[in-house]
């Protein structure tokens, strides 16, 4: 077969997309032309690799690890390619990443534009979610997410710890009272938050001393996403507990206990485990580590 990697890219953004007309689209080639080299591909490495309906295209069991073994090798090359390029403004393609919505809306965004100036030749493709994604199948180069890392299989950069807050809103304490103490809790409802719904009641977390306490607290409300979970709070139906970004103000929401918080929420950039990372993602993965440490308002560097 001729040109291998071409039909390789190819593959892989109808993977991605999970559509050959969008495909097609997006690399500017005839829907017929990108459907024929996958057909070749797949003759080619001798099994099938998409799953093909007419609603959706799927990978199938070797076209997952046949993707994962493109994106390799389409990494490799474009590295080979900028292997004596010295200037990071250099940087050309696309980087598809995943991260919670308030992170994205509050803090990536408004700050982005620095690093796309710096790097005009790079297009970031950003998906905004709370759901835990699969960053293989769907087609992301990164995930951002909190707290404990359970994905098998993925390389986990430290971001930041980002720390905790506990809030209410001016309603909520004025029909509840203000607690100094957790011993106080009682009469006070959280707001739970569950990925899962029906998960069970949540619990009002803080460290003492070197012990994490659990205070089990009724809820009248559970939500599954961080937006609702604010506002939620905003509406004052209870007490929420939030990492909070470095110099974010969370008015008018109140602090409250704030001698009694969780420890710090882990902040992690989740990539495919690979030999090392590509230019465009290191650069990008070193923007945002920088970012996290700098006082609302302010802009790191772009590198």
């Amino acid at each position: 077969m001729q040109d291998p990697l071409s039909a390789m890219h190819i593959f892989v953004r109808v993977a991605e997309l999970r559509s050959f007309t969008q495909a097609a689209l997006v690399l500017g080639l005839s829907k017929t032309h990108v459907s024929n080299r996958v057909a070749q591909l797949e003759q080619w490495a001798g099994a099938r690799l998409l799953q093909r309906t007419t609603r959706s295209v799927t990978l199938t069991h070797d076209g997952q690890q046949f993707y994962r073994r493109c994106q390799l090798m389409l990494d490799e090359m474009q590295d080979l390619e900028s292997l004596f390029t010295t200037k990071e403004a250099e940087l050309s393609g696309v980087l598809r990443i995943d991260m919670p919505t308030g992170l994205a809306r509050k803090h990536v965004l408004p700050r982005l534009g620095a690093f796309l100036d710096a790097h005009p030749k790079l297009n970031i493709e950003l998906s905004c979610t709370d759901r835990r994604v699969d960053v293989v199948a769907e087609g992301f180069d990164a995930v951002v997410r909190g707290g404990a890392v359970q994905d098998e299989g993925l390389v986990a950069r430290h971001l930041a710890d980002l720390k905790h807050q506990n809030l209410a809103s001016p309603d909520y304490l004025a029909r509840h009272g203000t607690p100094l103490h957790p011993d106080e809790l009682g009469g006070h409802y959280l707001i739970n938050y569950a990925q899962v719904l029906g998960a069970g009641e949540g619990c009002f977390d803080y460290v003492a001393g070197r012990q994490l306490v659990a205070v089990a607290m009724p809820s009248r409300i559970t939500v599954n996403s961080a937006e609702a979970y604010q506002q939620a709070c905003l509406a004052g139906l209870g007490i929420i507990q939030v990492p909070v970004l470095p110099g974010q103000a969370m008015a008018p929401l109140v602090g409250i206990l704030a001698d009694y918080v969780p420890p710090p929420m882990p902040l992690w950039l989740l990539y495919p485990h690979r030999r090392h990372l590509s230019k465009r993602l290191l650069a990008f993965s070193n923007w945002l580590a920088d970012s996290l440490h700098q006082p609302a308002g302010s802009s790191p560097t772009a590198r």
